[in-house]
């Protein structure tokens, strides 16, 4: 994940965008929600690139059919997803939806993966240039969402790290004899 593709934008002049919410909240069907309803806004505003990370995603609505639309109305516009976690095996299991639609779309998603990292190097999160959300406590599934131009420099710093010391991993499609 080259460093200049995380560089933060002017902070929009609008509200969250959507409605998004900023600030710290709780709640396990909360943070699916936020899941869901990011990757719609993603769509409707067009975001040109969204970073996804996770150690696996199990616990992301990824294979959800809305999330899986949302995704497509984004993609069409040519934009750029990142995938970045520990092991993707997981969500090669529980989210076949998302696997069929990250084969369809190989061309705007770019993954890697941190086996060695521990926890630390792959929170819950979502980047984008206008609002992320982070998961602080996925045990009491704590997250904070920001629209804070430093918060998301600083998460995109972080992100890039970790994207430098990954090895492409999710590969669209699985070769055999």
């Amino acid at each position: 994940m080259p460093t200049e593709a995380l560089e933060p934008t002017p902070e929009p002049t609008s509200a969250t965008p959507a409605g998004l919410p900023v600030g710290r909240l709780q709640g396990r069907s909360l943070f699916a929600d936020l899941v869901r309803q990011s990757l719609a806004v993603a769509a409707a505003e067009a975001w040109p690139q969204l970073v996804l990370c996770d150690a696996d995603f199990t616990d992301w609505p990824l294979g959800d059919r809305a999330v899986v639309q949302a995704l497509d109305a984004w993609a069409k516009r040519g934009r750029l997803l990142q995938l970045l976690a520990r092991d993707f095996g997981p969500l090669r299991q529980q989210h076949p939806r998302f696997v069929q639609w990250r084969t369809r779309w190989s061309h705007r998603v770019e993954a890697r993966s941190v086996p060695q990292a521990g926890s630390e190097a792959c929170p819950g999160l979502i980047w984008s240039s206008h609002w992320t959300l982070e998961r602080l406590d996925p045990e009491r599934a704590v997250v904070l969402a920001t629209r804070d131009a430093q918060q998301r420099q600083m998460q995109a710093l972080r992100l890039a790290q970790w994207w430098a010391q990954a090895q492409p991993s999710f590969a669209p499609t699985t070769l055999g004899l």
